[in-house]
């Protein structure tokens, strides 16, 4: 089982594609394994390129900066 960790838009469009085909394995197989792996380094790569804004912590952010909020 040879993972790598994801360095590229490419290597990320890889994990995805493989991710879906192995959204049918079992726990505790080597399938499921790699699922799970596979699903971990996905959700890395996400966090760093795609960061999800919380929009109530970024108001009060502009409420301490004496900042404009709506």
């Amino acid at each position: 089982m040879e993972i790598s960790p994801i360095k590229s838009a490419r290597d990320y469009r890889r994990a995805l594609k493989e991710i879906e085909g192995l959204m049918t394995a079992k726990r505790g197989t080597a399938q499921g394994d790699r699922l799970d792996l596979l699903v971990t380094l996905v959700e890395a790569w996400e966090a760093r390129h795609y960061p999800v804004v919380d929009q109530a912590a970024a108001r009060q952010s502009g409420v301490k900066r004496g900042g404009v909020t709506r």
